[in-house]
């Protein structure tokens, strides 16, 4: 993609990942104690899939469960839109923009972005 045309169509501002359980995620909760799930994260915000329909503009808490921390971090409802109807409930996605930037998601997904891959065994069979 022209890096121009991502300047215009791409507005944010920080790295997202969707490697969640790379991150050690293993659960999220949206207080007081509705179940999500990340899809992706950045230090700046979150997509999560919820049952709670979200409305932008609301403040929320999102607790991020990493191990035996439980990380809670206050954002803002940006967007939310249906995921998917099913016969017994309604799945949400909301985008949260965090009130403050997460440290260490930043440095973890900037690692994994710039990161050089592993040579496969054929790469080092030619070289």
């Amino acid at each position: 993609m022209d890096s121009s045309i991502r300047h215009v169509t791409d507005r944010r501002l920080s790295i997202r990942t969707d490697a969640i359980t790379h991150l050690g995620i293993l659960h999220a909760r949206v207080r007081p104690g509705h179940e999500a799930s990340v899809i992706n994260i950045s230090a700046g915000g979150a997509l999560i899939e919820t049952p709670l329909r979200l409305l932008p503009g609301r403040h929320i808490e999102l607790q991020l469960e990493r191990g035996d921390q439980i990380t809670a971090i206050r954002g803002r409802v940006v967007r939310c839109r249906v995921a998917r109807v099913l016969a017994s409930r309604m799945a949400y996605h909301g985008a949260i923009g965090f009130d403050a930037p997460l440290a260490w998601i930043a440095t973890a997904a900037a690692r994994d972005v710039y990161a050089v891959p592993p040579a496969s065994a054929g790469d080092l069979a030619r070289s």
